[in-house]
């Protein structure tokens, strides 16, 4: 038997960064996203020889164990596998087991996509279905934020977990003690289409540590720097003017309002922008974009811009020769999936 998922990458589209603590706890944060053809996968099949084996076939890597009830985390890439695994003894089955598991991404990590965590929503899902736990969205999405976060402490947010479990266009709220609040958004199918047709994502084949980015930012608001704060608000706003523009098919105003939070992003924490990512940034804006934004924490991986009418043929042509690739996708409504083959 072999049980399967995949999961789908988001779009941090506005109010990127205000899901992080301590900001989020102090202010609230905001933020709007939407999955794209993207997807993280995991394949679990059962053995019975007491191992488990987990395999990452991208990076030719393999990593083999006794069967036990706790792996050991050591700061190697399958700490994420490792974290997961312990949890869902610790907490469901109360017993080793034993398994092959394997795990594919369709874009590098670190590229700002939220890969770890749409990842981690994805193995959950993989167990979920094999052990036929009884986790909902809301659960799925928690718990890997707890193996992230807490466990392996990992710096980060909360919004990759919640928009790889829900999938679609989501407007989420994120509050103290770790309550958050995902709001679908109801958007015709012409607008996703127009919107889709008008963003452009571009891969600058260049990733970075979110997690240093991110204890940056965390470190401003800790020590109250006004600069970095106010950025962050402004941010957050951002994610209510574009649901607005979203839904009222008002989607020109996009390209607008992100161009004004390219220097909101830049002033949250240092290294969120370099000079790869302006040189990309500029040349874009020349060629007819209104705004563009980096995606995730920052420092590298994709970026994307809004480009209204025809101008994103332009663009593309314009952005040929710096070294990256534009990236091919649609939006997509559906978050994890799960199955099982015979």
């Amino acid at each position: 038997m072999l049980i399967r998922s995949k999961a789908p990458f988001r779009l941090g589209l506005a109010g990127g960064g205000t899901d992080v603590s301590p900001y989020s706890d102090i202010y609230g944060g905001c933020i709007l996203n939407a999955t794209i053809s993207l997807y993280a996968y995991a394949n679990i099949e059962p053995r019975n020889d007491n191992k488990i084996v987990f395999r990452i076939p991208q990076t030719n890597e393999e990593y083999i164990f006794d069967s036990s009830p706790m792996l050991p985390i050591c700061n190697d890439k399958a700490d994420l596998m490792k974290g997961i695994y312990n949890r869902i003894v610790k907490d469901f089955v109360k017993k080793p087991l034993s398994f092959t598991l394997t795990c594919a991404l369709e874009v590098p990590f670190g590229s700002g996509l939220g890969t770890s965590s749409t990842l981690a929503v994805a193995i959950l899902g993989a167990y979920a279905e094999w052990l036929t736990l009884p986790l909902g969205e809301y659960d799925l999405a928690y718990l890997a934020y707890l193996i992230e976060r807490v466990d392996l402490k990992q710096a980060g947010g909360k919004q990759d977990q919640y928009a790889a479990a829900f999938g679609g266009f989501n407007f989420m709220e994120f509050y103290a003690d770790d309550k958050v609040i995902v709001n679908p958004l109801r958007i015709r199918n012409d607008i996703i289409n127009e919107l889709s047709n008008n963003m452009l994502l571009y891969y600058t084949n260049s990733s970075r540590n979110s997690g240093d980015i991110i204890e940056k930012q965390q470190k401003n608001v800790k020590e109250q720097k006004a600069k970095s704060i106010e950025a962050m608000h402004k941010i957050k706003a951002q994610a209510y003017e574009i649901k607005e523009a979203i839904l009222k098919n008002d989607l020109d105003q996009i390209g607008h309002i992100l161009h004004e939070g390219w220097t909101y992003k830049r002033n949250m924490a240092d290294g969120i922008t370099t000079p790869l990512f302006e040189e990309i940034y500029e040349t874009a804006i020349n060629a007819g974009s209104t705004g563009g934004k980096i995606s995730g924490a920052g420092g590298g991986g994709y970026v994307f811009f809004y480009c209204p009418g025809n101008t994103r043929y332009a663009v593309v042509k314009a952005l040929e020769n710096l070294g990256g690739t534009v990236q091919p996708y649609s939006f997509t409504k559906k978050g994890l999936e799960t199955w099982h083959t015979k």
